[in-house]
């Protein structure tokens, strides 16, 4: 059983992200298309031109099968990256691959310069948001919003970034 990472940069690579992304939200939480819909936004914009320096997205395969993902696009305030479309399939869950996935966008994030990472979610998605608060994102902002087809809270996240070689300080 191999888990590999790799770069999002093969055909049918932006497609599976959308589908797995609909299909699996819409099985596990009762989302509907408008979902699926962000989600395609999000890959065309990534897909229509982002910056090779600044901006990537992965993909992890299990023995050659896609199983996640993960962006890490400029957000739209300077210096503030932003984690989008992560999603780790479930044949491939407990393997902690989730975590693996939001490692390779954090390095990226500080190697590319940027100073934080901001993202958004949601709270059904509990075991998404154990992994960002283990890497030291902090909730900034809830909101009540019907969305997806769902009552849900939507909820920010930032963390502050290192720079690029340098080790995170422990505040006391």
């Amino acid at each position: 059983m191999d888990v590999t990472i790799r770069r999002l940069d093969r055909p049918g690579d932006l497609g599976w992200v959308i589908q797995a992304h609909g299909e699996l939200y819409a099985a596990e939480y009762g989302w509907d298309t408008s979902f699926e819909g962000l989600v395609a936004r999000i890959m065309a914009d990534f897909a229509a031109g982002h910056d090779p320096e600044r901006e990537a997205g992965w993909i992890a395969e299990r023995d050659g099968r896609r199983v996640g993902c993960v962006l890490c696009v400029a957000g739209d305030e300077p210096g503030t990256a932003v984690l989008r479309v992560l999603l780790v399939h479930p044949d491939a869950r407990g393997l902690r691959l989730g975590g693996r996935l939001v490692d390779t966008c954090l390095e990226f994030a500080m190697a590319s310069g940027y100073e934080r990472m901001r993202l958004w979610t949601t709270d059904p998605l509990v075991a998404a948001r154990h992994l960002y608060l283990r890497r030291g994102f902090r909730l900034i902002k809830e909101e009540p919003l019907h969305t997806f087809g769902a009552d849900l809270v939507g909820q920010t996240y930032l963390r502050e970034l290192a720079p690029a070689g340098l080790a995170p300080v422990a505040c006391l």
